[in-house]
């Protein structure tokens, strides 16, 4: 795999800092059943790297001393991991609001057809993986069968409550390109997913959420094997807007890998970019009493995929 650090180094981006820290977002291994060519995790069925439950009783540690009051669980699959219900049913009995990032093929996946009932039973905010809602777009980003897949575990989800209006179980929808631009307008890609889904499927949900392809691990790869690399970045800068720099993520998250090293975001946590300021990665145990607002957020060339448009 072709790696892209080397050349988003290289590509400058404007100055930004932390807030306090609101949501710890924990990456609970990189398992997963289906392996996307945008997987920007480079995750798979083949994939060892799982969180230990010591770790993830550290991050609860954090979250308490830092008063957090979000936990972002993200993969892989997170569901995969042996100790997700251990670990959400901990953070569900300390107050913390839990957000599940949702494959929903994994819930017909050998094992884990517990999924939907638990995430309901703990009252998990879920955001699905829907990269589209036609069925040909879906399968040739995911694998055959991933469309038919979701549609199905989506209605169960809905059957249960998930995405109905006065539940207060809130099932909301990630989008992003099949390939290197950028999406559309994301009220209108609701509305069209909305209508899409409600007249095709009987599927609802709260909301949906538009994401650009970050050129990193595999689909960073996948872009210089096709010659598109440097079109694509030069794509992300060309649609920058600096209003956008208050809402991006990493100004008020904390990013844990598998092994419990501290990132500012997802991103540069598969890059190996540990925080600003630190020549080495931080450990959750360094930090638990660290302050962090006004910590300035290490950045790179590839931020303007959050930037963009």
């Amino acid at each position: 795999m072709r790696d892209s650090l080397s050349l988003l180094e290289a590509i400058p981006f404007p100055a930004i800092a932390r807030r306090a820290p609101t949501t710890l977002q924990l990456n609970l291994g990189y398992l997963c059943n289906i392996a996307c060519i945008h997987c920007h995790v480079n995750a798979g069925p083949t994939r060892k790297e799982l969180m230990s439950r010591g770790t993830m009783e550290l991050a609860l540690e954090f979250a308490a001393r830092q008063r957090i009051r979000t936990l972002d669980l993200t993969g892989g699959s997170p569901e995969m991991n042996p100790n997700f219900r251990w670990l959400v049913e901990t953070a569900r009995a300390a107050g913390l609001h839990v957000m599940d990032r949702f494959n929903p093929t994994v819930a017909e996946h050998g094992g884990f057809e517990w999924v939907p009932d638990f995430l309901a039973a703990q009252r998990v905010e879920v955001v699905a993986s829907l990269p589209c809602y036609t069925e040909t777009n879906v399968d040739t980003q995911r694998g055959d069968g991933v469309f038919a897949s979701s549609i199905r575990v989506l209605r169960r989800m809905n059957t249960l409550g998930f995405g109905v209006e006065g539940s207060g179980l809130l099932l909301n929808l990630v989008y992003n390109p099949g390939g290197p631009f950028l999406p559309g307008a994301q009220d209108q890609l609701e509305a069209d997913y909305k209508r899409r889904l409600g007249d095709e499927h009987g599927i609802v949900f709260n909301q949906l959420y538009t994401l650009a392809n970050m050129p990193v691990q595999r689909f960073g790869s996948w872009l210089q094997s096709k010659g598109e690399f440097d079109r694509y970045l030069a794509l992300l800068r060309d649609h920058h807007r600096d209003e956008n720099l208050d809402h991006v993520m990493c100004r008020d998250l904390v990013s844990i890998d598998w092994q419990g090293h501290a990132y500012d975001c997802d991103f540069n946590q598969m890059l190996g970019l540990p925080l600003a300021g630190d020549a080495t990665r931080p450990h959750l145990r360094d930090l638990l009493d660290a302050p962090l607002d006004g910590r300035p957020i290490r950045v790179s060339g590839h931020c303007y995929g959050c930037t963009a448009g």
